[in-house]
């Protein structure tokens, strides 16, 4: 046990090491390890002074202060440590599977007040409403082993991005606009391909999926997805597709829009789905992890899209339409629309929607153990900063478990014992 502990340890140290690399300076070595050691030991808050507690606790005060100032004040990238965690952990990932799929996806973090960057009341995941919250946009390398965030950036409402004054405030650079979540995903696409990530299908929710635009984005990029789309969604039925332009009457421009009649029109993916005979869906099994062998009945047919097609003069290209419908549903619970090749079974299909599945197993973890939507701080770069920390912690652990044979989780990691009268700010005081 020792002697895997201290293996452990020292790749550990060697990662820290790789990190601070991308620093600037070598001072934040230092604080880039007590700051990965807070986040990966035990406790209930990873805010800046509880972990100082824990780390020093003879020096809490002066701890806090230099951990304060390197994620909050410091001007390292947070983008070039964020490549060098996943280039870390993908390292492990390929060696069991290649890379599945690329997982478009966002995390809300509640908030209280308006003054942290980017808190704006917008519909936030975690609680499943609209509420008081920030809201992070990730992309993520998958496989059937796991997973691991490549690309992290704060979505900046309209209500921030064009307010001079709390732009100032919380620090936001000139150069960041308002940009749809959508927008902020293929940047961030864009960016890890000029990296030589290797390529993999898009997998994003109905978030992204149900904007054409991004759609259309990633085939421009010769780029392959699978992603939700709403039952509203409208496509022609397999087999056909808009009218032809008008035919010409021989004076001036010849039409060269298409059509749709009373008679010819495209119809609802829910519609499309209920037309289907129960022959149409198949039982399909998939692996997901430690939740078991999980499976439902499915269908895919290939129909073309309908999205503003009356403005284009050639119909949108065939691609699959897969449904969920689950035994005994009065409807479906899902669809998706994919690019993938027409010889895709349906099997293949299914399994590259449902590795969806980690990403929200890994912002939990992120969350609840590592401590992504605890920090305090209300500017820009602390925000980008503790975030890419808590994905370097967590890309460390991802890293490890995915070894042939895996010590326990940061087994070597302790905490230091807590002063018997230390209280974090905040907390509630004791009778």
């Amino acid at each position: 046990m020792a002697h895997a502990d201290e293996s452990e340890s020292e790749r550990f140290a060697s990662y820290v090491e790789r990190l601070s690399a991308v620093l600037g300076h070598a001072d934040r070595r230092e604080p880039l390890r007590q700051y990965l050691t807070g986040l990966l030991l035990p406790g209930e808050r990873k805010s800046v002074e509880p972990m100082a507690a824990k780390i020093d606790p003879a020096h809490v005060q002066a701890r806090h202060q230099s951990l304060h100032h390197f994620v909050a004040n410091a001007p390292w990238e947070a983008e070039a440590l964020l490549r060098v965690a996943s280039d870390y952990a993908l390292a492990q990932l390929e060696r069991h599977a290649p890379v599945a799929a690329w997982v478009v996806d966002d995390t809300g973090m509640p908030k209280q007040g308006r003054h942290s960057v980017g808190v704006a009341r917008q519909y936030c995941g975690v609680l499943g409403k609209q509420a008081n919250c920030q809201v992070a946009v990730s992309v993520s390398l998958v496989n059937e082993v796991l997973s691991v965030p490549c690309a992290y950036r704060l979505y900046l409402p309209e209500s921030w991005a064009h307010d001079a004054d709390r732009r100032a405030a919380a620090g936001v650079p000139p150069e960041v606009r308002f940009q749809k979540k959508w927008e902020i995903a293929l940047d961030a696409i864009d960016s890890l391909r000029a990296e030589g990530l290797p390529p993999a299908p898009v997998v994003a929710d109905a978030g992204y999926g149900v904007a054409s635009e991004f759609r259309e984005a990633l085939t421009r990029r010769g780029l392959v997805y699978a992603v939700a789309v709403t039952e509203e969604t409208s496509v022609w039925p397999p087999g056909e597709q808009p009218l032809p332009p008008e035919p010409g009457s021989g004076r001036g421009r010849a039409p060269t829009r298409l059509r749709r009649t009373e008679e010819h029109h495209p119809v609802s993916v829910r519609e499309l789905a209920g037309a289907l005979p129960a022959e149409g869906y198949e039982t399909v099994r998939w692996r997901e992890g430690t939740r078991g062998r999980m499976a439902s009945r499915f269908a895919a047919v290939r129909v073309r899209p309908a999205h503003r097609d009356t403005l284009r003069s050639t119909p949108h290209p065939v691609e699959w339409l897969l449904i969920e419908w689950p035994a005994g549903q009065k409807k479906p619970s899902h669809y998706w629309l994919s690019t993938a090749a027409e010889s895709a079974a349906l099997e293949d299909l299914v399994r590259v929607v449902q590795v969806r599945w980690r990403i929200e197993r890994d912002f939990q973890e992120l969350k609840d153990e590592i401590g992504l939507d605890h920090y305090e701080g209300r500017g820009w770069r602390g925000f980008h900063h503790h975030g890419v920390l808590c994905i370097a912690a967590y890309a460390f652990l991802a890293a490890e478990r995915a070894r042939l044979s895996p010590p326990l989780p940061v087994s070597f990691l302790q905490p230091a014992p807590l002063p018997a009268a230390f209280q974090p700010r905040g907390a509630p005081s004791t009778p």
